[in-house]
């Protein structure tokens, strides 16, 4: 991670897309390993449910399959009529899985598609920041997407990590004092060492001492 995601331009469900044009966004990329199968559909329903949570983070969604743009669009429209949903981020066609490939979701001479069940989030300037794979049959968990996407913004904001099951919101895990005048700035922190404290959000803290 931390490597710079492999550049394309594809054929998608809303016209070509390249990933330079998500430069300065954030990007949750997720793939399919074929259009019309249960898990995945399960899956499109929970994003596109979740969409605008995602932007209301900075976060684009973009799909990948390796069928046909033509079986993407046959497919999310028969989400739209079997669910009422409507599939508002693109779906890349990859039917030579060029892009899977570029992206190391499956091996080299892999004879079909069936390990195409990545997830990668990018961050503004094009880095890989997180990966995550799921085998077909068990359906990959949305909320958990929309928190990893929001622990990765905060740390980066505050030079802060997030514990287990951290949600917006909660303390975070702080960065040990390095000076005098750290310790004497970090007050309201709980923790049981030196290494493992914990507390507010930096600006939260610093408008409670203002108060």
């Amino acid at each position: 991670m931390h490597d710079p995601a492999p550049e394309f331009r594809a054929r998608t469900t809303m016209g070509d897309r390249a990933l330079s044009d998500y430069r300065g966004k954030w990007l949750l990329l997720f793939s399919h390993p074929a259009d019309f199968t249960p898990v995945c559909t399960s899956e499109f329903v929970a994003f596109a449910r979740a969409a605008d949570r995602f932007r209301t983070l900075g976060c684009e969604l973009l799909a990948l399959s390796v069928d046909s743009l033509f079986s993407h669009l046959a497919w999310i429209r028969n989400i739209h009529d079997q669910f009422g949903i409507a599939v508002t981020f693109p779906v890349i066609e990859d039917p030579s899985m060029a892009i899977a490939h570029a992206y190391g979701m499956i091996p080299p001479r892999a004879p079909d598609a069936a390990m195409v069940r990545a997830v990668f989030v990018i961050d503004p300037s094009g880095l890989i920041r997180a990966i995550s794979w799921y085998p077909m049959t068990t359906g990959r968990n949305v909320g958990e997407l929309l928190r990893l996407v929001a622990a990765l913004q905060v740390a980066d904001t505050y030079d802060v990590s997030t514990p287990e099951g951290w949600q917006p919101g909660q303390d975070v895990i702080l960065p040990p004092p390095l000076t005098a005048g750290d310790v004497l700035y970090r007050q309201g922190e709980t923790g049981t060492d030196w290494y493992f404290r914990t507390g507010p959000l930096p600006t939260a803290r610093r408008r409670r001492r203002e108060d």
